[in-house]
């Protein structure tokens, strides 16, 4: 769509008068300049004009190599010449050529070897500078990392640097992320409302819609070590001029030893003596260091702010700094031909100063470094192979337009159709009365197309586009490159993580954690039960998974997932779930509630408190502040009791969907019991907990709401049923607003039971307004969350 557009787009951009006038642009003041100056000096510029700027080179070298006192000399001495032997008129013109001659830039930066420091930003006074929002996800930083401090630092306050309409966002939700932030000034923030891994990895799905949801006129992803140059904004201000939606992308280069730092102020650079360093300077400093055969992989990219979507079909939920989800997404964008893809690699100065460490590995992971953490790029492998066209699908490269400078202005190079294209055209074009268009009508576009070419500087602009559509494929850091990877499903993936593990990394201060147990027909549930407790910044859960296709999925969604360490050797552990019948009073219920309870005794053994919860249990608030404020030697649990008045611990009314368990010896005990009487059982496990702690009709109650296992010395409270409802009490879910009136009487919980089937429970609880997972994107519901 894009460049159906950009092959039919008129010509509007014209030059005047290639002859004496200095409308005529740089020919036109080399003829000046000959007429004016003194034979030698005329026929050394006629020289140049013929051959396109070689013995200019040398002649511009001379300029630049001299101080302006020798410079003036030099003038001065045209002046005597010029009084001598032509009007003050041709004097004064050829004065003015040769000060444009010198600020138009060095030949090496016609030739596009170099982007300019410092290019020219068209009609800046015809609209105010765009707003920018740039997102990154910077790497933890701990005591030990000051290296990477160091360069995230510099790299944040280079973006900074280039606008003051700059605002930076920045992901995360370590503390160490927080203070990082808050030592950058106010223009940088920390957004924690996107999806992570259990391990404190964003997902980068979320990352790229939580920068579309930003009101800015440009959203800006890159990577947090890459550090940009002022020509940034020019190049963002200039692409906002198009009268379409675009998606601009920039591979930053290597470059070693980068020894520059901003002074304190954020405004000048300094060399490592302190000393002061222009731009020019800066960059001609680091083009040696350069690794031009060598990619970084560090992608910057930026998109206006559009009502056309970035790509078909959805992203799914790579794991950011991981692999692939950049290939994915730049080849999802060029082969759904939505948006003019535009890769500034060439003129963007941006760069990558070495490489730097990985996301910081949390205490007690089995993993070690980052290096043996496979599962994150295999996962990423995976969702890469299984969806788009990545894997299977060369990338159509017919939309994708190359942005370079040549002879000092910006040309679009269209490899693919070998064509030419003036941005400069469209600032022509607008002067000149023509109404902005309306839409993506790439028919009126305001991109001129220039094939073929009608002058000598035309012509040289071609050769330029020759030159660098030359290099763009034969460089190493090109998209075409960039895009060719291999891709191969990986067998089943595996965490490297046992039980003991993942209690170590996901248990709170007080070795409690929450455990959820779930089948692959609970799925989107058990999601929406993880974003609820994310929203809620509860991070010490545990998944067990009932099956390989659940275990499977989790890891894909980063979760700390685990089998049941017992199930191969156990006759009675679930094997074959049923998507739709396993519910209350089922086969498949009874099996699966066994599972729970045996679970939760392997934890209390190994020195660390439970809340069991159901995935079908929504959380107003957390609970536990509450239930660790009743001490040892108690077990909490919800009552299943649905008369509004009268006792709550009746025969067979505990609700073993909803406990908390302390890792103490009478609890230890109590639950072996229970484990025991559940194994032997033809029911589920629900009526084992009754009869085994409150003994068989009830016998050992106390009271409305206790009970007392007289051979452990156990008490069993039922909670209170405002502040933990069950699904038949009072009527809530019959309410018109579930969540303001489980709030006005002060719930914590509340629990979606009492209801005979998976999908009437499911549609109960989204309907409800309960839910806190998006099924389609398969990311956490968010309040900047942007619906379509």
């Amino acid at each position: 769509m894009a460049v159906m557009g950009l092959a039919t787009m008129a010509t509007a951009r014209t030059r005047a008068n290639t002859g004496s006038s200095i409308i005529g642009g740089r020919s036109g003041c080399r003829r000046v300049a000959a007429i004016g100056a003194g034979p030698a000096t005329a026929a050394a510029m006629a020289d140049a004009s013929a051959s396109g700027g070689g013995d200019a080179k040398s002649m511009r070298r001379s300029w630049h190599g001299k101080s302006w006192g020798k410079t003036a000399v030099m003038i001065r001495g045209m002046v005597g010449r010029s009084r001598s032997s032509s009007a003050p008129r041709i004097f004064a013109l050829l004065v003015i050529c040769i000060i444009i001659y010198l600020l138009r830039g060095n030949h090496q930066r016609e030739q596009g070897h170099v982007p300019p420091p410092h290019p020219p930003l068209h009609h800046r006074n015809h609209g105010r500078l765009p707003s920018i929002a740039i997102f990154t996800a910077p790497r933890l930083m701990s005591s030990s990392s000051t290296m990477v401090r160091t360069r995230q630092e510099l790299a944040v306050r280079s973006w900074l640097a280039v606008s003051p309409d700059v605002s930076v966002v920045l992901f995360g939700r370590h503390p160490s992320i927080s203070a990082f932030a808050a030592a950058l000034g106010p223009r940088v923030s920390v957004e924690s409302a996107i999806d992570f891994t259990f391990l404190g990895n964003p997902f980068f799905h979320t990352m790229v819609a939580r920068a579309q949801a930003s009101h800015s006129d440009v959203s800006v992803l890159i990577d947090p070590d890459v550090i940009l140059f002022p020509n940034f904004i020019t190049l963002l201000h200039d692409a906002l001029q198009l009268d379409y939606d675009w998606l601009l992308i920039s591979i930053a280069r290597s470059s070693s030893n980068f020894s520059f730092h901003l002074d304190d102020a954020g405004r000048q650079w300094l060399l490592g003596d302190g000393g002061e360093i222009n731009l020019d300077k800066l960059q001609e400093a680091l083009v040696p260091k350069m690794n031009l055969s060598h990619c970084s992989g560090r992608l910057l990219i930026a998109w206006n702010k559009g009502n056309i979507p970035l790509h078909f079909g959805i992203l799914p939920p790579f794991i950011y700094g991981k692999g692939f989800h950049n290939q994915w997404f730049i080849n999802e964008a060029l082969s759904s031909e939505l948006r003019l893809v535009i890769d500034a690699s060439e003129v963007l100065s941006s760069f990558y100063p070495g490489t730097l460490g990985d996301y910081l590995i949390l205490p007690g992971s089995d993993s070690g470094d980052s290096n043996k953490r496979v599962w994150e790029s295999n996962g990423n492998a995976n969702l890469a192979a299984a969806y788009g066209t990545l894997s299977f699908t060369p990338s159509k490269l017919s939309n994708l337009v190359q942005f370079v400078v040549c002879s000092g202005e910006y040309l679009f190079i269209n490899a693919e159709k070998d064509t030419l294209y003036l941005l400069d055209a469209v600032h022509q074009q607008r002067s000149n009365g023509l109404n902005k268009v309306p839409s993506q009508d790439h028919e009126k576009s305001l991109l001129s197309q220039r094939k073929p070419f009608q002058s000598k500087v035309e012509e040289r602009w071609r050769t330029c586009g020759d030159y660098n559509n030359l290099r763009y494929t034969e460089d190493k850091c090109s998209i075409n490159e960039f895009l060719k990877v291999s891709l191969t499903l990986s067998p089943p993936l595996f965490l490297p993580f046992s039980l003991e593990s993942l209690l170590q990394i996901n248990a709170d201060e007080s070795k409690t954690i929450v455990l959820a147990v779930a089948g692959d027909s609970y799925r989107d549930m058990l999601m929406s039960w993880v974003c609820r407790l994310q929203h809620l910044s509860i991070t010490n859960f545990i998944i067990g998974a009932l099956d390989s296709d659940i275990y499977q999925f989790s890891v894909i969604q980063g979760l700390p997932v685990f089998k049941d360490p017992l199930a191969p050797n156990d006759p009675l552990a679930p094997n074959d779930i049923s998507f739709n019948d396993c519910h209350f009073g089922s086969e498949c219920f009874q099996r699966v509630t066994k599972v729970k309870s045996r679970l939760v005794l392997q934890i209390l053994k190994l020195g660390y408190n439970v809340l069991l919860s159901d995935v079908d249990v929504y959380w107003f608030h957390n609970p536990l502040p509450y239930l660790r404020s009743f001490g040892p030697a108690v077990l909490l649990a919800q009552s299943d009791e649905y008369k509004n008045t009268g006792p709550i611990n009746l025969p067979r009314r505990l609700n073993s969907g909803f406990y908390f368990a302390h890792s103490d010896i009478p609890t230890i005990s109590a639950m072996g019991k229970v484990v025991k009487h559940a194994s032997t059982s033809g029911l589920s496990e629900q009526p084992s907990f009754y009869d085994v702690l409150c003994g068989e009709g009830g016998i050992n109650r106390i009271g409305h709401n206790k009970c007392l296992e007289p051979e452990t010395n156990l008490t069993v409270l039922f909670l209170d049923r405002d502040l933990f409802p069950n699904g038949a009490f009072k009527g809530l879910w019959e309410k018109h607003d579930v969540r303001t009136a489980c709030l006005k009487m002060g719930c914590l919980i509340l629990h979606n039971n009492w209801i005979s089937g998976r999908k009437r429970k499911l549609e109960r609880q989204v309907s409800s307004g309960l839910w806190a997972y998006n099924t389609s994107s398969r990311m956490c519901l968010h309040s900047w969350h942007v619906t379509n």
